[in-house]
């Protein structure tokens, strides 16, 4: 019976699926060495936490499969994956929704003040005073970074609050722009415009870090960000000059370069930053929907069928 690494959490009933036909062993999420105390995998499934590159696939040399449980896939060498021919799998599309009804959620939050009067509620403020007016999100801007399927979903659901939606790729979409739900900008011109800039892009060499002081210093002082991508694509120490000095007025954030954020982190004393814990797909529908996906990625490859959301699946069959 061949084996298959487990580094992710997985429903019962799936596991007992997978243990119908495979070995499976759980492998702690980020481990990059001692594999011989686990097996020989024919397969890995894994979340965004576990890195594989060159020096992983050579004492992996049974794996034939690799399944991200999640649409971002920065930790996996998909080039050495390639030379190595282990296809690999990620799970677009099932995310989607979950991600976008998160940032709705996050425009609401920092738009209406709806954490902040929170709080002004708990600690007693209130009795003192009437809190201070808020913004409408009506009628307001949102600048999309990133138009992916989960920026398309946010354009969709975003537009019925009458909030109009610029967007920004390396190039224009033009099913995006046939649709009707977001207009294309430049970069300048988007930042400029926008009430909230919210970031979908994954993270590579070139996003990385690429968010910096003089996008900021591009944005109404009026204005949020919002990351839902990566934590590296923003540089951190510039965000938090950006917040400390009032260049724009908040952020929320999904995501960290550091995960999990420590509590003594600069960001958390500051009190225009929402906060969550890299949740965006983190609903019991979603996440059972990409495992399942996952899964049936890792058994299609180790069938040696294609499998339904490859990332470089013809490129290993072409060469």
């Amino acid at each position: 019976m061949e084996t298959v690494f487990i580094s992710s959490a997985i429903p019962d009933d799936l596991r007992e699926r997978l243990q119908q036909n495979y070995r499976v062993v759980d492998v702690p999420e980020g481990t990059t060495s001692g594999f011989e105390a686990y097996g020989e995998p024919a397969g890995w499934f894994m979340d965004g936490g576990t890195p594989v590159d060159a020096d992983t696939l050579a004492q992996l040399p049974t794996l034939r499969a690799v399944s991200n449980h999640g649409v971002g896939y920065d930790s996996v060498d998909v080039a050495a994956c390639t030379a190595a021919k282990v296809p690999v799998t990620n799970t677009p599309g099932v995310l989607d929704n979950a991600v976008a009804e998160l940032t709705l959620g996050l425009i609401l939050a920092l738009g209406r003040g709806i954490v902040k009067y929170d709080g002004y509620v708990r600690d007693g403020s209130w009795e003192r005073e009437w809190p201070p007016y808020t913004n409408d999100v009506h009628g307001k801007t949102l600048g999309v970074v990133g138009m992916g399927r989960i920026g398309r979903r946010l354009a969709e659901i975003v537009a019925p609050l009458g909030i109009e939606v610029l967007y920004h790729n390396r190039s224009q979409n033009p099913a995006i722009d046939e649709s009707g739900v977001a207009a294309y900008a430049e970069w300048e011109d988007m930042l400029q415009r926008s009430d909230f800039v919210s970031l979908h892009t994954p993270l590579t060499e070139r996003t990385r870090g690429f968010f910096v002081k003089e996008d900021f210093e591009l944005m109404k002082p009026s204005a949020y960000l919002i990351n839902m991508a990566r934590g590296a694509v923003v540089n951190t120490d510039d965000l938090i000059a950006a917040l400390q000095d009032g260049t724009i007025a908040g952020a929320a954030l999904d995501v960290f370069e550091q995960e999990p954020l420590p509590a003594s982190h600069p960001l958390l004393a500051l009190d225009n930053v929402i906060v969550q814990p890299h949740n965006g797909s983190a609903t019991v529908e979603t996440r059972r929907a990409m495992v399942e996906l996952g899964i049936d990625n890792l058994e299609d490859m180790l069938h040696g069928r294609e499998p339904r959301t490859s990332l470089n699946w013809d490129e290993i069959r072409s060469s």
